[in-house]
């Protein structure tokens, strides 16, 4: 059986930060890949291609890690549990269509199978991510949980932080990830289409955690020629080698300023 998720704990000095990659699966079980339509056999658009692989240094700085094992096809983890369960891309738990309103399935999944589909893989995500948040508020007073994501359409801009406006992080917070990105040459826009998915919006109300989504732009670490193919892009590109340096020291300076800014007494 297909696990829900996989947990990187910290392999240095614990920090009081949680990373949660909802999107970073690849893995389709076959019982799903079946019942697709069969262009989709080998390849399913608009993923978040690689964060596991470009994030795994987050481990050595002290960041704990929790990383979707299936696709967003499969149940997309940043979704509420709300009606409709199967619809669109955009706001449903398991999405019917493609970010590009392509029908998915030649066999439409029934309620049950929907049903299951959440059981096995969306509410074990959310458990492990809520115990989590609670260990970190038990020792540290605070915890900071980064949902990191990317994407290509809607805006052009590198990086996009999303707080739901003001409402699931400090001031602090978004400063410190904007700084440290603009600091290594990149551009920043605040809340600009992405101002907070799910995750951000559900957790960043819970007391003592400050909750940001960090959006990614697809260019700013794959090649650029590679993204209008209808395969997954290659990860082994000296675009993607760069990114990981740079984004190694961008958030090693964050878990250092967070762990800063920690209450006292």
């Amino acid at each position: 059986m297909t696990e829900a998720f996989r947990l990187c704990s910290p392999k240095t000095k614990l920090r009081p930060i949680v990373a949660s990659l909802p999107h970073s699966g690849l893995v389709i079980p076959r019982d799903v890949a079946q019942a697709l339509n069969k262009s989709f056999e080998s390849y399913l658009p608009n993923q978040d291609w690689h964060l596991d692989r470009l994030y795994d240094f987050l481990p050595n700085l002290g960041i704990t890690v929790l990383k979707a094992v299936c696709s967003r096809y499969v149940v997309d983890l940043n979704r509420p549990i709300r009606n409709p369960l199967f619809g669109s891309f955009w706001r449903s738990v398991i999405p019917e269509e493609t970010a590009f309103n392509t029908l998915l399935y030649q066999n439409t999944p029934s309620r049950k199978q929907i049903e299951e589909r959440i059981e096995q893989f969306y509410y074990p995500y959310h458990r492990q991510l809520e115990e989590l948040l609670n260990q970190m508020i038990d020792q540290f007073g605070r915890v900071y949980l980064l949902d990191l994501h990317s994407f290509l359409g809607l805006i052009v801009d590198e990086v996009c932080l999303g707080n739901v406006n003001g409402q699931s992080c400090s001031e602090f917070l978004i400063s410190t990830v904007e700084s440290a990105f603009s600091a290594s040459g990149y551009q920043v826009v605040r809340n600009k289409v992405f101002s907070g998915g799910y995750i951000t919006q559900h957790y960043g109300q819970m007391p003592h955690v400050e909750a940001l989504q960090i959006e990614i732009r697809y260019p700013t670490y794959l090649k650029q020629t590679q993204l209008d193919q209808d395969y997954v892009p290659d990860w082994d590109v000296s675009e993607f080698h760069q990114a990981k340096l740079n984004f190694e020291a961008i958030f090693s300076k964050i878990a250092n300023l967070c762990s800063e800014h920690l209450p006292t007494g």
